[in-house]
């Protein structure tokens, strides 16, 4: 599906009954908006299953976060293909499988008996199943609907993560207590493909139209546009992207999976310990919509900058956290490292669209991400493996610090990410 001007649309303007064109667009951001929290929520919830999993099988950390990191880099690496199929199909086609391939997944992932089994469900399909209700159709759908306005509404959907860590990772620890991990996933199972009932029913033509006023001026402008992923790819602006969403991925996500069981060990019980990463949904809302309301103010750059020395604080915190473990320096991890987790992502992906924007966008901009799964699934497996094999948490935090260091380099450097 293309953004060109279609005839429902217009046809919807005209209708005396069709809903303001104002409040649908917020309809559609509070649509992905739960498709995020949903997606988002699931896939962190593997942090509180990460223990249990283990002391179930005896597994070591690198072999239990090896499943985490399949779910990123399964997630990466669909992305473009994902960007592709919307591009045709459009979103309920997309949302659909998402919904469907998530309730496979834990329904199969309740019976797992080998690693293996839990690296197809949890790690492959968990993975796919995330990115086709996550950001990629997300990002293209509100494109459609915000315009200009897209950095904020995208700061709200990229929040949704921590709505979702603060819903179900408690969430996910009581059911764990109160049912074990594997009735839990049956439960995730059967509530994901309720949803899909509901999801069938939604008015997707009207959705994906946009709102006239945006998808029309752009695709006039766009008529005789040439961006193709080849040309794409060949732009510095592509590879800056690219990079600065892989590293930064690393750097947060070798800490990420195992914030639970760190905190655990360093002497937090296991419920305080998941209750408070799950308020790192809490602050995540206001670092989400603080770094995009900066850049309005400040511009992108220093915006970008400033959230990077936010998240570096954090590691530092959580590095102090195991030689002092107390609630001041708890909270400040939280509030520090959790509330920058993914805030620079709005703004890279209204950085993209306004410079790959045309038909071939969702592929562009799909490509793209494919940074965020690599370093994602890099950064996770690389911690699991440094735990092991340091026995201790020192090199892993080393490693996250100097991967987000890195990671904005591109800010500096580059003109293109300044806009």
């Amino acid at each position: 599906m293309t953004i060109s001007a279609p005839r429902e649309p217009a046809q919807a303007e005209e209708t005396p009954t069709a809903p303001p064109r104002a409040r649908m667009a917020f309809v559609v951001l509070g649509l992905c908006f739960a498709l995020s929290v949903i997606g988002r929520g699931l896939g962190e919830s593997f942090t509180v299953f990460l223990k249990p999993i283990s002391d179930s099988f005896g597994w070591d950390r690198s072999e239990v976060v090896s499943i985490y990191s399949l779910t990123a880099l399964a997630g990466g690496l669909a992305a473009p293909l994902i960007g592709r199929l919307f591009d045709h199909s459009g979103p309920r086609t997309v949302y659909a499988l998402g919904l469907l391939l998530l309730g496979s997944a834990f329904t199969a992932a309740a019976h797992a008996q080998a690693l293996w089994q839990f690296q197809i469900s949890i790690g492959l399909c968990v993975g796919i199943g995330i990115a086709l209700i996550g950001n990629v159709p997300n990002s293209i759908l509100l494109g459609r609907w915000f315009g200009k306005k897209l950095p904020t509404a995208m700061a709200v959907i990229y929040s949704a993560t921590g709505a979702g860590v603060l819903i179900l990772l408690p969430g996910s620890q009581l059911l764990i207590d109160a049912i074990g991990w594997r009735s839990t996933y049956q439960a995730f199972g059967a509530a994901t493909f309720i949803l899909l009932v509901p999801l069938a029913l939604l008015p997707w033509r009207l959705f994906a139209a946009g709102a006239p006023h945006i998808t029309r001026p752009v695709a006039d402008e766009l008529a005789g546009d040439a961006w193709t992923l080849s040309r794409a790819l060949r732009h510095h602006a592509f590879w800056a992207l690219f990079s600065t969403f892989f590293f930064t991925a690393v750097g947060m996500y070798a800490i990420a999976p195992q914030v639970v069981a760190y905190l655990i060990d360093a002497g937090f019980a296991p419920l305080q310990a998941a209750t408070a990463w799950g308020f790192s949904g809490v602050v995540l809302l206001f670092g989400m919509l603080g770094v995009s309301a900066l850049d309005g103010l400040i511009g992108r750059r220093p915006s970008v900058l400033f959230s990077y020395a936010v998240s570096i604080a954090g590691i530092l915190m959580l590095w102090a956290l195991q030689f002092s473990p107390n609630i001041f320096l708890l909270t400040g991890f939280v509030v520090c490292f959790g509330s920058m987790i993914g805030s620079r992502g709005p703004l890279l992906s209204a950085t993209a669209m306004k410079i790959f924007r045309g038909r071939r966008l969702g592929t562009i901009y799909g490509t793209i991400t494919i940074g965020s799964g690599l370093g994602s699934a890099l950064g996770s497996w690389s911690g699991g493996v440094i735990h092991d094999l340091t026995h201790g948490y020192d090199a892993v935090i080393l490693l996250a610090l100097v991967s987000v260091v890195i990671g904005m380099i591109p800010f500096l450097v580059v003109p293109a990410l300044r806009t």
